[in-house]
Parts: C-alpha cells; structure tokens; sequence
C-alpha cells in the first residue's frame, strides 16, 4: 500500500493592512533615497558654481592681502630685520582662497605648495623680505641640530626619475652628491645645520618636508606668534612645533 501522502504546510495569510504597509515603506525608502541623491547633485554643483558675492568678497579679501603684504615689507626695510640665526625652517600653515597671486607665487618660490609643508632656508636680506610677504601665510624659526636631524632622518625624501624616494640608502646621497663631498645622510644632517658651503646643493636635492597637522598647536590665527597668533617668527620655539609635526 502507497505511503500516504505529505500532509502540505498551510500557507501563511498575511492580512492586506500589513501588506500595504510594507508596501508604502518600500515606497518611501526609494523616494527618500532619490531624494538623497538630488540633494548631492545640488550641493556638487553649489560648489563648482559660485554666486556674485562670493566672487566680490574673495576679491576684495585678495586685494587687501596685496595691501597687508605691501605693508610688511616697508615695516621690515626700515626696521632692518636681523635674524639670529643662519638657518631657518619655515613651515606654510595656511593660504588657499584669500591669498593674492604674488602671495602665492612667493609660496611656490620658496617651494611651499601644500599646507603644512616645510623648508629649511639660509637667512640672508632676501629670505627675510620674501618671508615677510607671506608672514600671515607661514611660521618659521631656528631649528637646533636635533631637529634638521630628525626631520631629515623621518621625513627626509627625494626626487629621482620623478619619482619620490625616502632617503634611507647612503649610495643615493652618494651618487647626486659625491661631487660635494657629501656621501651619507650624515653629511646632508651637518651641511644644513652648519648652513655650509653647498647649502643650496643639499637642500635642492631635499624636497620639502610634508608634516603631520599638529593637535593643538595651530588655531588658525594670522595673528604673529609674540602677539599670541600663529603666524611669523617663532626663533627658538620651532623646534617645539617641528617635534609635534615630526
């Protein structure tokens, strides 16, 4: 005799309230996700298209920083600004949409293109006029010889083939270079801080020093260092923010 058949499970009844209701939450979760989508469509093209005011306030902001700059640098001819030091580390803490083109081509002369990049520079007249025009722009001071140590040691890199290299083997430094006398990372450490003959060599063959954004260190101030800002000279004291950012 035939086994007897399988009794079939009963379908489940789903009442037509919870039916319509799943029905409209699925509804609105597709019109609250194209709405989403609309609104970052919006806000991309906000960015890329600018109103009139904006145009004017980033224009006048420009042109009062050409004024600032003028400024600075008739104080710094009659004062005579001397430094203390003959090296110095200078450090771009700002400058994007305010700044005026000569601001910003005496940026990439000093070869600051990104914030938070550093060079070392010798103090000279020049230097400390350009320095002077992008004051608002950067921070700099005297670094001792522990600090171009461990700058160089850390975040030391340099450009081969257009290719950036970490400057960790000896027979790199050797071959660009030798001609110099300057054979290992040790000899690029006592050039810079002695500021010696082939300053300019040693430093060109360095690209500048991409540092880490320092926790409560930097708040924005344009305002100089001496007067509780964080811009301009910091002498001795950039040692202390250059251990931060290392």
């Amino acid at each position: 005799m035939a086994a007897e058949d399988t009794a079939q499970p009963a379908m489940s009844y789903i009442p037509e309230v919870v039916l319509k209701k799943r029905k409209n939450n699925e509804q609105w979760a597709i019109n609250r996700k194209l709405q989403l989508q609309e609104r970052v469509k919006r806000h991309k093209f906000d960015m890329f298209i600018k109103k009139p005011d904006q145009f004017i306030r980033e224009y006048r902001d420009k042109e009062l920083d050409l004024v600032r700059m003028k400024s600075r640098v008739k104080r710094t001819r009659r004062a005579s600004v001397k430094p203390d030091s003959k090296l110095i580390f200078v450090i771009r803490i700002g400058g994007k949409n305010d700044m005026h083109p000569r601001t910003r081509k005496v940026l990439y002369a000093l070869r600051l293109r990104n914030v938070f990049s550093g060079v070392f520079v010798k103090a000279n007249e020049g230097i400390m006029e350009m320095l002077q025009k992008v004051e608002p722009y950067v921070t700099y001071g005297y670094p001792n010889v522990k600090s171009v140590k461990d700058l160089i040691y850390k975040k030391g890199v340099v450009k081969l083939d257009k290719q950036r290299i970490p400057l960790t083997d000896n027979n790199i430094v050797e071959q660009e270079l030798g001609k110099h006398k300057i054979i290992c990372i040790e000899d690029i450490v006592n050039e810079i801080a002695n500021v010696g003959q082939h300053f300019k060599e040693v430093t060109s063959f360095l690209c500048p020093f991409k540092l880490n954004k320092p926790e409560k260190a930097l708040h924005g101030k344009k305002k100089r260092f001496s007067d509780g800002g964080d811009s301009g000279n910091r002498e001795d004291h950039i040692n202390e923010l250059i251990n931060k950012m290392n």
